[in-house]
């Protein structure tokens, strides 16, 4: 890039590390985190499950694991939505 010329997408040209970035959208959506990590830990609480699940086969507790997993997320999605929509909309001081 020649020295006179500005970048085209300057917040990806940075000489931000990765882990700045990563803490930055942690801090801008704080919800999503939160669905990743109750994902990780409904699929990890359901595998430690599959050797204790009795009769039940197979396929079924995998869609159970699957359903609980899916639930937390979009439900921890739904809630970072309601709270970015009453912070830019309830919150936002009158102009």
């Amino acid at each position: 890039m020649s020295p006179g010329q500005e970048p085209v997408f300057p917040e990806y040209e940075t000489e931000a590390s990765q882990t700045s970035k990563l803490l930055r959208k942690f801090k801008e959506t704080p919800f999503v985190p939160i669905g990743m990590a109750g994902f990780a830990v409904v699929v990890g609480y359901g595998l430690y499950r599959l050797k204790h699940r009795g009769e039940m086969k197979m396929s079924l507790h995998l869609i159970h694991m699957r359903v609980a997993a899916q639930g937390f997320v979009v439900g921890a999605l739904t809630c970072g939505v309601l709270y970015s929509m009453f912070r830019e909309h309830l919150m936002k001081p009158k102009e």
